[in-house]
């Protein structure tokens, strides 16, 4: 079946950097468009960063882009998503998706909380 895991999270001052991983079994990893969503409290989870598998093409969410990068390896079937220049705003569980077998499919999420 479809795993995802995350890993990376903590707690950073602001204008601090982290680096998430989601390593990936159970589908072809190279086939699969794969994407960082987060969920803060009280609000609905959104699209953080997504990484298409034909060239490679990324998009992001306003409120990150420049600050944060999506990339991935595919010889180690994982995503990494590197968040520079983090602000007490990007606090939040970040979750790693994917799509395959026409589903979504979601990892158990990892907490980033940015506090001086």
């Amino acid at each position: 079946q479809v795993q995802l895991v995350e890993s990376g999270g903590g707690l950073v001052q602001p204008g601090g950097s982290l680096r998430l991983s989601c390593a990936a079994s159970g589908f072809t990893f190279s086939s699969a468009a794969m994407s960082w969503y987060r969920q803060a409290p009280g609000k609905e989870r959104e699209l953080v960063a997504r990484i298409f598998s034909v060239g490679g093409r990324t998009i992001y969410s306003n409120s990150v882009k420049g600050r944060f990068t999506i990339s991935r390896d595919n010889a180690r079937n994982t995503v990494y998503l590197q968040m520079n220049n983090l602000k007490p705003e990007d606090t939040a569980v970040y979750f790693c998706n994917a799509y395959a077998f026409a589903n979504d499919h979601w990892g158990q999420g990892t907490q980033v909380t940015v506090s001086s």
